[in-house]
């Protein structure tokens, strides 16, 4: 069963239908789940837009269920663990892209404005950038790191006491252990004010009431 991109004409009767979308999977007999498929499928979407780029140089004559195929077969390679196909296409990329810089940077050499100077060389560094990119994505693939699991370990030569989570704020405990609340006090059960007032007394002459002054014998 096959289906077809909206707003394209029906070829005549016994031609071969290029833009038609072969679905053989039983699941999709019904159109409504086939067309719901097929615009969920990101290899049946890659498939319509590369085409489309594709016409200016190859043509308008490509089999769209033909190229699906091409890309699901390549798809499953490197599920499969080939990545034959994707370090050809980034050894690729990266050449096209330090010929773009080149070719940018060379017209940029050239250019008597400077505006134009400016625009020509920013997109040279960008084509750059993106080689450089793609090299180090070609280098990850061929050599990917090692992944590290790090444990940690505590190593001391006597005892130690690890705590990971928040220390607790330290309070004031009282006799019974539990926290003690208010302000403290002695042992007989007075309280430890600084800001109390004193008594007056021989123990505390600053605040001994002053003697009775006799101002006519001074």
């Amino acid at each position: 069963m096959a289906t077809r991109k909206a707003g394209v004409a029906k070829p005549p009767p016994g031609a071969h239908d290029r833009d038609a979308l072969k679905v053989t999977d039983p699941r999709y007999t019904d159109p409504v789940k086939r067309d719901a498929m097929l615009a969920s499928s990101p290899l049946a979407r890659g498939a319509v837009t590369g085409r489309k780029y594709s016409e200016g140089r190859f043509g308008a004559d490509t089999d769209l269920s033909e190229y699906l195929a091409e890309l699901h077969t390549q798809a499953n390679a490197v599920k499969g663990g080939d990545m034959t196909g994707l370090e050809t296409m980034l050894a690729t990329q990266a050449n096209t892209l330090d010929m773009i810089f080149n070719q940018l940077a060379r017209k940029a050499a050239f250019c008597e404005y400077l505006n134009q100077f400016q625009a020509h060389l920013a997109l040279a560094l960008k084509a750059q950038a993106l080689c450089r990119a793609t090299l180090e994505a070609l280098a990850e693939m061929k050599n990917p790191r090692p992944l590290a699991f790090v444990k940690q370990a505590n190593i001391a030569n006597g005892p130690q006491q690890l705590n990971n989570g928040a220390a607790p704020e330290p309070r004031a405990r009282g006799k019974s252990g539990e926290a003690a609340n208010g302000l403290l006090t002695d042992d007989h059960g007075t309280t430890l004010d600084g800001g109390a007032a004193g008594k007056a007394g021989r123990s505390n002459p600053a605040l001994e009431a002053v003697g009775k002054i006799n101002g006519t014998g001074d």
